[in-house]
């Protein structure tokens, strides 16, 4: 249970008194005291036992500064749509508070939710730091194929949209720990001067550039959701949204309404069914139109132990610019760390049709495979400098490569 839990009725009664080393208190401070020092006893013998390892704990109980040793979790929870609407808000009050490695049972502990409910459910919690379906044993599975071919389809593609997304949410996790971002956004956090996100707590931000909004009313069709100010993509169409405004989305079963942020660089890996199941030759990133300046970084170590904090880490910053007639996409990195995948694959988003694109001062035009809204080039993962012009002026192009 992780806390000194009486069964049936709660905890000790809060005048228990608790001697604390010499320092004697009640149990109104023991009870999330007691589930902390367990938390901190269970990491610091997993480090010393486990060697070369990073720890692994999650907690349902715990007191300020849990953050440094365990995930949470917010507990037993019942398979209802007011419930999938609690976890929501659950964990961007945790974010909030300092916790952002937290997550809800999904589906609910207690109870049976329809297949739609579970949906829903996996939808939002592939976006939660800490991600898993749990049961209760006496209430029924949870697992997706249980229900029919269709929510097992639908569950299975959002689970490999999260494996694609890692090392995002790799990077993401990376600046939660090292500079305290809130993993997980309210849209008062990113942007408290705008009087429309102040009661707002349906739509989150996860890391800097996605927009999530969950679906948590039963046979929806549509759902209304307000997009901070700025411009805004839809991830699944490219539509492009003008922030500071409410809109409205069509919610079909299979998609949850999400948002990329003008000028992100979005990195993805291929699908997996584990972490590690196979090395990539390619690392994609997705990168989508802004007329501002951006700086984008995406981190990368070795996945498991200590010797990132000997340096043996990779940042890699992307910064994008524009001129009237031109985009320049510059990479540096920091680190020592050496990535397993040997190229990018550059998907570029609603750009102006490439007239030319210069890279490390070679000609690689006629390398471009276009699709839609979006074309995209394969590069080293080393490059430095990729120019895309727009103009069919040949004399300011010579002079463009000439300068690269």
């Amino acid at each position: 249970m992780n806390e000194p839990a009486v069964f049936e009725t709660g905890t000790f009664p809060l005048d228990v008194r608790h001697d604390y080393d010499g320092h004697p208190g009640s149990h109104r401070k023991g009870h999330n005291v007691y589930g902390s020092l367990m938390v901190q006893s269970t990491y610091n013998g997993l480090k010393k036992y486990q060697r070369n390892k990073r720890p692994f704990a999650i907690t349902r109980s715990a007191y300020a500064g849990i953050q440094r040793f365990a995930s949470v979790w917010t507990g037993d929870n019942v398979a209802t749509w007011e419930h999938l609407k609690i976890a929501n808000v659950q964990c961007q009050r945790l974010s909030a508070s300092g916790v952002s490695f937290c997550g809800s049972d999904v589906g609910g502990f207690i109870g049976t939710p329809t297949a739609e409910l579970y949906i829903r459910w996996v939808q939002m919690a592939v976006f939660h730091p800490f991600f898993r379906t749990h049961s209760s044993g006496d209430h029924g599975d949870k697992e997706p194929w249980i229900f029919d071919e269709e929510t097992t389809d639908i569950v299975r593609k959002f689970i490999e949209l999260r494996y694609e997304l890692l090392p995002y949410i790799y990077t993401t996790f990376w600046k939660y720990s090292y500079e305290a971002v809130p993993m997980i956004k309210s849209l008062s956090l990113i942007a408290p001067n705008d009087p429309e996100t102040t009661y707002r707590e349906d739509e989150f931000q996860f890391g800097d550039h996605l927009l999530v909004v969950p679906v948590s009313e039963e046979k929806a069709k549509t759902r209304k959701l307000y997009l901070p100010k700025g411009q805004w993509y839809n991830y699944w169409t490219d539509e492009q949204f003008k922030g500071g405004q409410e809109v409205t989305i069509e919610t079909a079963l299979d998609e949850i309404p999400l948002f990329v942020k003008a000028g992100a660089i979005i990195p993805k890996q291929p699908a997996m069914q584990y972490v590690d199941e196979f090395d990539f030759e390619a690392l994609t990133l997705e990168i989508y139109y802004t007329e501002d300046e951006t700086l984008v970084e995406v981190y990368e170590d070795a996945g498991d132990g200590f010797e990132h904090t000997k340096g043996n880490f990779l940042v890699r910053e992307f910064n994008m610019s524009k001129t009237s007639s031109a985009m320049l996409l510059e990479q540096t990195k920091s680190g020592n760390y050496e990535s397993k995948y040997q190229s990018f694959n550059l998907v570029f988003h609603n750009f102006p049709a490439a007239k030319l694109i210069v890279v490390d001062g070679e000609d690689c035009t006629k390398n471009i495979e276009k699709r839609d809204s979006t074309y995209s080039l394969n590069v080293s993962n080393n490059f430095r400098e990729l120019l895309i012009t727009t103009t069919n002026d040949q004399k300011a192009n010579t002079q463009v490569k000439a300068d690269l």
